[in-house]
């Protein structure tokens, strides 16, 4: 349900603009929907996990926020992260 440590460092890797970028909406974003699609594996199979769920659709609304700043700023980053990471919309 969480993500490890490397798997973090890897998404972070890819997304980053500069060396030092780690907290771009583009990172956030995709650390946010690597465990959305974690935790969207768990419920398919503990279908009765309601904190977990509650868990997610907090996870995404955060990352729906995010989204909205990024189109809101510039819509080219926007489009860029939602191709990207293949999030619907």
């Amino acid at each position: 349900m969480t993500i490890t440590r490397e798997r973090k460092t890897e998404l972070i890797g890819e997304f980053r603009k500069s060396d030092d970028d780690t907290g771009s909406p583009e990172v956030q974003i995709a650390i946010l929907t690597s465990r959305v699609n974690g935790l969207t594996g768990h419920l398919q199979t503990h279908k009765k996990d309601h904190a977990c769920r509650r868990g997610l659709l907090m996870l995404v609304s955060r990352r729906r926020r995010l989204l909205d700043y990024l189109k809101k700023v510039d819509p080219q980053r926007y489009l860029d992260i939602i191709r990207r990471l293949d999030i619907r919309k």
